[in-house]
């Protein structure tokens, strides 16, 4: 462990700024040693752990704040080493005044994601354990914390630990093979190691894939409402947000910019854009509106293609469909305007089964667009899988363990020498190390902690 892991660390564990208390955390050998100096109340060396202690603290015979001290006692703590927790009142005054006080006592302030930096080398939890409580704190909605709880808790790592214990055998095999290399002996019999790569590589598979739905729940859903004007995007916007966010008009290219808001639907929270109506415009302003929507479009996760119902063509749809099919993002269609529609335009485009028709003046089945949301993306299988990926470390670790193993596969049908093959097999190992900490540099572990919050 770094000489620095010894030291007491102190640090706000709650955010900055006027509050009702704050909570000021510390950790280290000395860290009920430093609280007992100034802490007036009970002697807190004779405490036992996981007891709350009221009472006050004192800057000489000064009276700083009256608090609670927390007691963990190592190692049934967090970090595993002694912890204190100072419940006070959330002055920012009082809360520096009290960090001053045992700075000059010998603590000193904690790096970024140093508690729970401690937490990972003293063994507390795998690295992927570790990254997930950051993923924790920033959850904001509900399959996000689910996914993040996962982790957190060790399912992500059991995968990996199980994908790693499987191969370690046959690894063992032919590592004893390179001893016996003069002598042209096989230990590991390579069809049952074939079928285990095989079923190793449908694994890794899988949760490679499933970064597309876990980046999904970490960062939202980027949805463009798209379609030309006067078609009803803003009023679409305005309905699913339940609130006037965007100018309704009737005179085309009202919106000659995005407008963006958020809501969330069964645990995924969508972010939608409304733009520019598509069309040709030789309004300088509007142009630039237009040229904005086609950028939105490309970097779009779903694409909304909102058409007229009322007015519009069944020609012009097609096309402006099969124009928007080749950008290989997923589209739904929604007919708007039910309320007035063209009967044999409706009839019409019945008959694809992909149209959703709503009105979003009157909110008519609007229920129906906002499962069709969730179903195009696959998101309601979520609760099915058993780990989601949506760590990109994670996620190129995965794909390197991947295209190691498919040398495996190939070296095997090749023939290829079992050194070769020890070397593959050796480099997916690591790969899939990095992802929980059983592989790992201090280089890595500084990019990973410098990242979360003080204080955690």
């Amino acid at each position: 462990m770094p000489t620095y892991a010894q030291d007491t660390i102190i640090a706000l564990s709650t955010p900055s700024g006027e509050g009702a208390i704050g909570v000021i955390r510390l950790s280290g050998s000395e860290a009920i040693t430093l609280v007992n100096q100034i802490f007036h109340g009970k002697n807190l060396l004779d405490q036992p752990s996981h007891t709350l202690h009221f009472g006050t603290i004192r800057q000489q015979e000064e009276i700083l704040d009256e608090v609670v001290v927390s007691l963990f006692i190592a190692p049934h703590s967090f970090t595993k080493e002694n912890v204190v927790e100072i419940s006070c009142h959330g002055s920012s005054y009082i809360i520096q005044q009290i960090i001053e006080l045992f700075i000059s006592l010998g603590a000193r302030l904690a790096k970024p994601g140093e508690f729970t930096q401690r937490a990972y080398l003293n063994g507390q939890y795998d690295l992927a354990q570790a990254e997930a409580i950051a993923e924790l704190i920033a959850a904001d909605s509900q399959v996000a914390h689910r996914a993040a709880m996962y982790q957190m808790r060790g399912g992500f790592s059991r995968e990996i630990h199980q994908l790693r214990e499987q191969l370690v055998r046959f690894a063992s095999l032919i590592e004893l093979e390179l001893d016996f290399s003069e002598e042209d002996v096989e230990f590991a019999n390579r069809e049952e190691l074939k079928k285990l790569v095989q079923k190793i590589l449908a694994k890794t598979q899988h949760l490679i894939q499933s970064f597309s739905i876990g980046n999904v729940i970490k960062n939202g859903v980027p949805t463009v409402i798209a379609g030309k004007p006067n078609v009803g995007k803003s009023t679409l916007l305005n309905a699913l947000l339940n609130e006037e966010k965007a100018i309704v008009s009737d005179i085309p290219g009202t919106t000659r910019d995005v407008i963006e808001d958020e809501i969330t639907l069964e645990g995924i929270r969508f972010r939608f854009i409304d733009t520019a109506g598509i069309r040709e415009t030789t309004d300088t302003i509007e142009a630039i509106g237009v040229q904005r929507t086609y950028e939105k479009m490309q970097q779009a996760a779903l694409i909304l293609y909102l058409f007229d119902l009322e007015q519009g063509n069944l020609n012009e749809i097609t096309e402006e469909i099969a124009s928007l099919e080749k950008l290989n993002i997923p589209l739904i269609k929604v007919g708007n305007k039910l309320d007035k529609a063209q009967k044999h335009l409706v009839d019409a485009l019945r008959d694809t089964n992909d149209v959703v028709f709503i009105s979003a003046l009157t909110k008519h089945q609007l229920a129906q667009l906002q499962q069709q949301l969730i179903s195009t993306l696959q998101l309601n299988q979520i609760q099915d899988q058993s780990a989601i990926v949506t760590n990109l470390r994670h996620y190129e670790s995965l794909k390197s363990a991947y295209n190691n193993l498919q040398q495996v596969i190939s070296g095997i049908d090749q023939g290829i020498t079992h050194d070769f093959l020890a070397q593959d097999i050796r480099y997916s190992l690591h790969a899939l190390g990095e992802i929980t900490g059983d592989i790992t540099n201090d280089e890595l572990l500084g990019t990973i902690f410098s990242k979360f919050c003080i204080g955690k």
